[in-house]
């Protein structure tokens, strides 16, 4: 029976971002193990600022599993934190605030810096290089550099043998600055692979000598922040929808703006600035295909009937995918569907 080694992660309970740890247990099994396979396993959650060192217990509840094609053997185990009884989700859990939806689909558009020595790679040692422009999407030494493109590249192969369903990856509009997408069916899949791509990708570069900086404005100035755009849909929006549900759907967003940016990630106001293809924090507004807006309504959504999926441009790259998807739900469900 062979042995395979376990790669438990966890969100820690550091804030206003929680930090991604791991541990690795090895057990037997006959073959590559299921979810329901895995056991629970405890931590020292006084270590993660998820307990005190006289009570310091917590729980680790395997809810996806991935193959890690860097190990022989090799299993990444996504999990829950949960309190010393194995059934209570711990205040930490983002996840247990989603409601459990198939029905509902979810895109994260996941933006960030690459980094070296406290620059973004790319820039020269003193200054800056060229203003935005020739980055995005670019092509070319000059543009993207070595280093990161085998970095991205890299990233890429393993979330596929993973099978993490990316959407794709491309170089963003600053330098030094790339995004991937990833999509899943349910409303828990892809804030599960989102967090298992960046662990998979923090250890990426762990070989190069280079970090990822998720901050949503890391650089002053006139250079674009990152964000997390969040695309989702229900089973109403993709088969019933209409015009009066989405004017509903828009009304209930904007009642709960703050509850919105309050869950969007960290020192936000520095990224919405109503500039670089952002609104204002303090402002709500939706549009065809305006990026400059809150919400983008993509033009086959109008051309459809008001059917399909729309996307929230407002959450940042330290946004938590859980509690974004979460808080989103959250809305959808005040506006009646009959």
């Amino acid at each position: 029976m062979p042995k395979f080694k376990l790669e438990y992660i966890w969100l820690d309970g550091y804030t206003p971002v929680p930090n991604l740890r791991s541990k690795t247990q090895i057990k037997s099994f006959d073959e590559f193990p299921k979810l329901e396979e895995l056991p629970n396993w405890g931590f020292d959650g006084s270590s993660t600022q998820q307990a005190e060192g006289r009570s310091s217990d917590c729980v680790l509840k395997p809810v996806a599993v991935f193959p890690d094609s860097t190990r022989l053997n090799g299993v990444l185990v996504m999990c829950e934190v949960m309190m010393p009884d194995g059934v209570t989700p711990h205040p930490t859990n983002t996840r247990a605030t989603i409601l459990d939806d198939p029905g509902t689909w979810f895109g994260f558009e996941q933006e960030y810096f690459l980094t070296q020595g406290g620059k973004p790679l790319g820039f020269p040692k003193d200054g800056y290089p060229a203003p935005q422009g020739p980055y995005y999407c670019g092509v070319g030494f000059n543009n993207v550099g070595d280093i990161a493109r085998q970095i991205v590249e890299e990233h890429l192969d393993l979330c596929l043998e993973a099978g993490i369903n990316h959407e794709g990856i491309n170089a963003e509009v600053a330098k030094g600055q790339w995004e991937f997408q990833i999509f899943g069916m349910g409303s828990k899949k892809a804030a599960d692979e989102v967090w298992v791509a960046r662990y998979i990708l923090n250890r990426v570069c762990e070989s190069y000598g280079v970090d990822v900086e998720y901050h949503c404005k890391p650089l002053k100035g006139d250079w674009n922040g990152s964000g997390m755009h969040c695309n989702f849909s229900t089973t109403h929006m993709r088969e019933v929808g209409g015009k009066e549900y989405f004017e509903s759907l828009m009304a209930a967003f904007a009642k709960n703006v703050n509850e919105h940016i309050a869950v969007y990630g960290p020192d936000n106001h520095l990224r919405l600035t109503g500039h670089h293809e952002t609104q204002s924090i303090d402002k709500f507004s939706y549009g065809v295909a305006d990026r400059g807006a809150s919400i983008r309504i993509p033009h086959s959504f109008v051309n459809n009937g008001y059917k399909g999926y729309l996307e929230d441009r407002r959450p940042n790259s330290q946004g938590d995918p859980y509690a974004i998807a979460g808080r989103v739900l959250k809305t959808i469900s005040e506006v009646p569907t009959a």
